[in-house]
């Protein structure tokens, strides 16, 4: 070639090269669930059209990598590392014990929560207004959460008089949540008697403890490894004809009689808008920490009538979804 040739070959790459559009990086987005793909499955789904949303398309301009746990917390910080090693942009997790494995493992990598307890009281954070570090997004704390539980459990069963509550002791949420459970009980001249669930393998133990104590009712707390064993625990209220009031509406989709708290499929679409503002520069500790506005109580009457209950009216009027 020429050197006159090779000169003009030369600015016609340059030319090229300027005019040819920048290639975008796709965000990577890491999933971290608590259960498996099918049990979360309208959770993810919540998530994802949240991102549809915000103009985000699966596979087109945004990538999701899932984990799940299996309901086993101990998997938390493998899990967290794997996620780091895919160079996650920002990762996305339910619950404080998954929070507080992803900030245990890395200070750098931004959290958004999804229905974290009390970020602040469990140390996640050092306020709601202003997190700070590498954290944020959306608590279900609510003002005595457990008490309205157990009034709504009184007025369906009058008579009730002692109450089961199924906690983990891992969940360091469940410290306040049982003494809410605790305090109403009192108010409420109910005997609360506490039943520490870890792990899938401690619910032979408490079954059998419920066989021999005969409470009067069941109390379901919020925690994954109890909505990863929800068909389990509601085959077995059927079985005792034991009136129950959870945390999870998809325990009452399961068999079980009525759920009450915040909404956590709305949730979980709130969190794609921290996703989209942290992907596009915001430093996650700069944005407050949601509180829930959204609260559903689901009844099934099927279940009220195998119980041999007769639901009140007035806890039908007032429920966000009557199963029949």
């Amino acid at each position: 070639m020429r050197r006159r040739e090779f000169i003009a070959a030369l600015g016609a790459a340059a030319t090229w090269s300027l005019a040819a559009p920048a290639q975008e990086k796709i965000p990577r987005v890491g999933f971290m669930g608590n259960s498996t793909a099918a049990l979360e499955a309208n959770l993810v789904g919540a998530f994802r059209e949240g991102l549809r949303e915000l103009g985000y398309e699966e596979g087109r301009n945004i990538v999701i990598e899932y984990r799940w746990a299996d309901g086993q917390y101990e998997r938390f910080p493998a899990l967290v590392a794997e996620l780091i090693a895919a160079k996650v942009d920002v990762i996305v997790t339910a619950g404080t014990p998954a929070a507080l494995a992803v900030k245990k493992t890395t200070t750098t990598v931004p959290l958004v929560m999804v229905a974290v307890g009390d970020p602040v009281g469990t140390g996640l954070v050092p306020s709601l207004a202003r997190p700070d570090g590498n954290l944020t997004g959306l608590s279900s704390v609510a003002p005595d959460l457990e008490g309205k539980r157990l009034e709504l459990l009184r007025e369906i069963v009058p008579s009730v008089s002692h109450i089961a509550v199924f906690f983990n002791s891992l969940n360091p949420f469940h410290v306040a949540s049982m003494r809410q459970a605790q305090a109403a009980g009192k108010t409420l001249g109910i005997k609360v008697q506490q039943h520490d669930i870890r792990k899938s393998e401690d619910l032979d133990r408490a079954f059998a403890a419920l066989r021999k104590e005969r409470p009067d009712a069941l109390l379901i707390l919020a925690d994954r490894v109890f909505l990863h064993n929800r068909q389990r625990m509601m085959d077995f209220t059927e079985e005792q004809r034991l009136p129950n009031v959870n945390a999870y509406k998809e325990l009452v989709e399961a068999g079980g009689l009525m759920s009450y708290g915040p909404s956590y499929e709305d949730m979980h679409k709130r969190a794609a808008i921290y996703v989209n503002k942290i992907l596009k520069g915001t430093k996650p500790g700069n944005l407050p920490i949601e509180q829930p506005t959204k609260f559903t109580l689901v009844v099934d009457l099927k279940a009220a009538k195998a119980l041999g209950i007769s639901m009140p009216a007035a806890v039908i009027s007032r429920a966000d979804e009557v199963i029949e």
